[in-house]
């Protein structure tokens, strides 16, 4: 009995030491085959290029600056270019939301954050900020500068789209069917 378990130890021995050697690069491999998949994958040449990962989520805006709802999906063609843009509008917490599709060359994408235009011409610093040439203060006392705002090269802040909430209310609603 001890033989027939040192023999099938020995036989199951020989096989991982097989499937390791075949596993093993041989040394005939051309060292120019090898380096070409990391070329492939060398993330520097994405550069410029946005993550569809982050497209969905973004919120929509009117030229207005109103908020329009939001990008729910992205529709592509067989060869994986984006045809169309399913936005939701209204609802709350996607209960009641009216999905959209609107053609891809109808969506606008801004890096830059939006520029709220209030009742206050002066930027936003989080804080009260004295009014200049008052008198009231000696020296040269001025007051932070609002924090620059750094762009994500991979994703854009936001989307824009001419067209009013009621407007893409009124549209068909999009469905995902099956025929």
């Amino acid at each position: 009995m001890l033989t027939k378990y040192a023999v099938a130890g020995i036989a199951a021995s020989a096989l991982l030491a097989s499937v390791a050697f075949a596993q093993a690069p041989s040394a005939t491999t051309d060292k120019a085959t090898t380096a070409a998949p990391a070329a492939a994958s060398d993330t520097s040449s994405f550069k410029g290029n946005w993550r569809t990962s982050k497209l969905v989520g973004l919120n929509v805006y009117n030229d207005s600056n109103e908020s329009l709802g939001s990008i729910n999906d992205l529709l592509t063609d067989k060869n994986g270019d984006i045809k169309a843009v399913v936005i939701g509008v209204g609802g709350f917490l996607g209960v009641g939301e009216h999905l959209v599709a609107v053609p891809m060359d109808k969506v606008k994408f801004v890096e830059e954050p939006i520029a709220y235009t209030g009742a206050s011409t002066q930027p936003a610093t989080g804080g009260a900020r004295p009014a200049t040439g008052t008198g009231t203060t000696t020296g040269a006392a001025t007051a932070p500068a609002a924090p620059a705002v750094k762009k994500n090269p991979w994703y854009p802040d936001h989307a824009t789209l001419s067209a009013t909430k009621d407007q893409l209310k009124a549209m068909p609603e999009f469905k995902y069917t099956t025929e």
